[in-house]
């Protein structure tokens, strides 16, 4: 009767541990006490050592140990496993060693401690020990033996158990066969996992599962999907890695196609499988097939997971949904860095940068930590914003945790300085770097390429190729701005042929209006023109709006026409056709044209983009548009444009009236230059900021020939450093002379 209680009990604390129930586990401990000897029954007292310590009251388990009279190897045992499993790799060893008596099962509780707790060297060296005092490994010693070359990508050991595996006679237990496969897939022998895979007699669907992944890991798609095929028995493992798999190796629409065989086939999906299925509709932008995957989840109850709720934001960021993003965000009640992040990523990815960092500091204020990903994103977005002051706060947190030493965030910081127009300091944390990669080089490339140091930025890309880093398609964006705004259109057009013939990288629209830019920009209109005639396709609205420009600059008034003409037909509510054509005409002195694209404007309610420009002081942005008086020290502003005006004037200042496009008196059109935006913004740094530093001026426009001429002007009167970063570039004024060398 005493044993059939005792297991009665026995099987209760196994129910008790199995739900993680440790309230009824303690009262039946205490049940048990009352009712039974628990110092005669070392039985149960072995069960609830084992079942406190798989419930996380590793302290119950010790004591109750210590307080066995006479413990047997089971008892030994189970106090070791529970140590084992911790990860108490001091207390596992003391009581290793103080067993009277070990048998294989102790020494596989030590091998998996040390294994399984990142000490590799001291569980070969206690695998080796257990060979030598005689002992034979078995399935659960070699498959731990596996699993820890498999982590630590050593090759050599496990061959080495494979060759002990042979002699030993396990080679064709499937619960060895799968650890074993998968070791030799991760360590890229992925012949060597075949051989072992169809040389077992018998395979399970683990082992089958096993294999897929390391097919698909090896990008052999075709194989895993013929292996997925020939099982007789599919569990939802061996979908969703199907699944997963099709999509990291970029088959998203197989995925998609698969996801819905799944579907049909009534096969259970879990949070990893909609995890993938919404990873494919992002990578192929596919909103609605992405909402009815969402239905689907909020129908599963898993739309408060917090996996899926990442993946879900994730989603709706690629596929350009970012409000949908943010509900779905707002209502997770538990999030993570990787919910936060994605939130992150996902403004940045939708150019709302202002909004990126405004999330970064909730996710700081949740006390949550960014990791190398989050900081490196939000660095980018300060870099897009131009915003320095929070950019440089972010580079000294970035040392200060430590995660400076990860690529992602220094890459970011060098994106940073060289946007904000500091390209030194750009350059030297570069030089900082321990590694590099091709997108170090890339954003080094295309911040002295912004800035129009071309004969830097050429070289800088020879010492990348002489380095043996590959460049990509967007290296040589960079390099082709470059080329393109120095004016040295032969040198672009070689490293254009290179980039196809050398490099085999495959031209993409950007590469073409990088071109058309190069043509244009020089003056040679008529080869810009024929380039684009020859393109495998047609220019984007870029490209078309880069040829008008330069028609518009150069004065070419047929080819400007053919480009306002494909420019509206491709983007019909753009106001940049009418605009550049207005003024093409304009500097003509053809009104009537002028005021015929202005009545097409009104009549198909096309707005012209107002120019703005800002420059920040003590944390606030201050805006200016032209001709503002609505600034608080508007009547200072403009008393300070009066007096540098008259300055200028002395210098030579000469307004550059064909900038005006409105048939105006020469008095009125003066008047009209004098108030541009970028001048009220100097004029409030000139009062406001102190002598010793720069004045940093954004402007979301590209910025007028008269402006232009004025700054230089001023940066000479007032000795004082400006930056002016426009819709195109960075122009850094000073001493009189721009860097862009007057060429943008």
């Amino acid at each position: 009767m005493a044993s059939s209680l005792s297991n009665h009990c026995s099987s209760l604390l196994k129910l008790c541990s199995k739900s993680q129930d440790r309230s009824h586990l303690k009262k039946l401990h205490c049940l048990i006490l009352k009712s039974l000897s628990l110092s005669a029954d070392t039985f149960l007292s072995n069960t609830l050592i084992t079942c406190y310590a798989r419930s996380d009251l590793l302290s119950y388990a010790r004591n109750l140990f210590y307080q066995i009279p006479h413990p047997n190897p089971f008892s030994w045992n189970a106090i070791l496993s529970a140590y084992s499993k911790a990860g108490c790799i001091p207390q596992m060893e003391e009581v290793f060693f103080s067993m009277p008596e070990k048998d294989g099962v102790s020494w596989n509780s030590l091998i998996s401690g040390y294994a399984g707790h990142g000490s590799r060297d001291r569980a070969v060296a206690a695998y080796c020990v257990m060979l030598r005092e005689g002992l034979i490994p078995n399935r659960i010693t070699f498959s731990t033996m596996l699993i820890l070359s498999s982590a630590c990508s050593s090759a050599g050991l496990g061959r080495q158990v494979h060759c002990q595996i042979i002699k030993f006679g396990f080679e064709s237990y499937v619960f060895v066969g799968s650890p074993l496969v998968d070791m030799y897939s991760k360590s890229g022998f992925i012949r060597e996992a075949l051989q072992v895979f169809e040389g077992m007699e018998e395979k399970n669907v683990v082992m089958y599962n096993t294999m897929m992944i390391g097919l698909l890991r090896c990008g052999m798609v075709e194989d895993s999907k013929k292996l997925f095929r020939e099982m007789a028995e599919r569990d939802s493992i061996s979908w969703t890695t199907m699944v997963t798999g099709l999509t990291k190796n970029g088959l998203d629409l197989e995925a998609i196609d698969l996801f819905r065989e799944m579907r049909a086939a009534g096969v259970g999906i879990d949070q990893f499988t909609f995890g993938s299925i919404l990873t494919a509709c992002g990578g192929l932008s596919a909103l609605q097939l992405g909402k009815q995957t969402h239905a689907y989840i909020i129908r599963t109850h898993y739309d408060d997971n917090v996996f899926v709720g990442s993946a879900l934001v994730d989603m709706y960021s690629k596929c350009r949904s970012i409000r949908h993003a943010e509900v779905v965000f707002r209502r997770l009640r538990t999030k993570n860095i990787v919910s936060w992040t994605a939130m992150l990523v996902g403004y940045g990815q939708n150019g709302c940068s202002e909004e990126a960092v405004r999330i970064f500091c909730e996710m700081q204020k949740h006390g949550v930590e960014p990791d190398d990903f989050a900081l490196g994103s939000v660095i980018s977005s300060c870099a897009n914003l131009a915003s320095l002051e929070e950019g440089t706060q972010l580079h000294c947190r970035a040392i200060v945790s430590g995660l400076i030493s990860f690529i992602t965030v220094s890459n970011a910081i060098v994106t940073l300085y060289g946007k904000c127009g500091i390209i030194e300091d750009s350059h030297r944390s570069f030089d900082e770097m321990q590694t590099r990669d091709s997108v170090s080089w890339t954003a080094l490339v295309s911040g002295y390429a912004q800035f129009g140091k071309a004969k830097e930025t050429i070289d800088l890309f020879e010492k990348m190729l002489n380095d043996g880093v590959k460049p990509d398609g967007v290296t040589f964006i960079g390099v082709l701005s470059a080329c393109s705004r120095a004016g040295l259109v032969e040198k672009g057009y070689s490293y254009y042929n290179s980039m196809m013939h050398d490099h085999h990288i495959v031209p993409i629209v950007d590469h073409y209006t990088c071109m058309i830019d190069l043509f244009s920009r020089a003056g040679r209109l008529k080869e810009a023109e024929d380039f684009i005639k020859q393109m495998p396709c047609h220019p984007d609205a870029i490209g078309w709006a880069t040829l008008l420009s330069s028609c518009r600059f150069h004065g070419e008034l047929e080819i400007g026409k053919w480009a306002a003409e494909n420019l509206i037909e491709l983007d019909p509510k753009s106001p940049v056709s009418y605009v550049l054509l207005s003024s093409l005409h304009a500097s003509r002195g053809n009104w009537d044209e002028v005021a015929k694209l202005r009545r097409g404007m009104r009549d198909k309610k096309v707005k012209k983009e107002p120019g703005c420009s800002w420059i920040k002081y003590k944390n606030k942005v201050h805006i200016f548009s032209a001709d503002d008086q609505s600034h608080p020290y508007s009547e200072r502003i403009y008393v300070e444009l009066e007096k540098l005006n008259d300055k200028m004037i002395v210098e030579g200042y000469k307004p550059d009236l064909s900038s005006v496009l409105h048939d105006v008196s020469e008095s009125e059109k003066i008047h009209i230059l004098g108030h541009h935006s970028e001048k009220l913004a100097i004029a409030f740094g000139l009062i406001f900021m102190p002598p010793e530093l720069p004045i940093r001026v954004v402007k979301n426009l590209r910025v007028c020939v008269d402006c232009h001429n004025a700054t230089k002007f001023i940066s000479k009167i007032t000795g004082r450093e400006i930056l002016v970063r426009d819709a195109i570039r960075f122009h850094k004024f000073s001493g009189g002379v721009c860097s862009c060398g007057d060429f943008w």
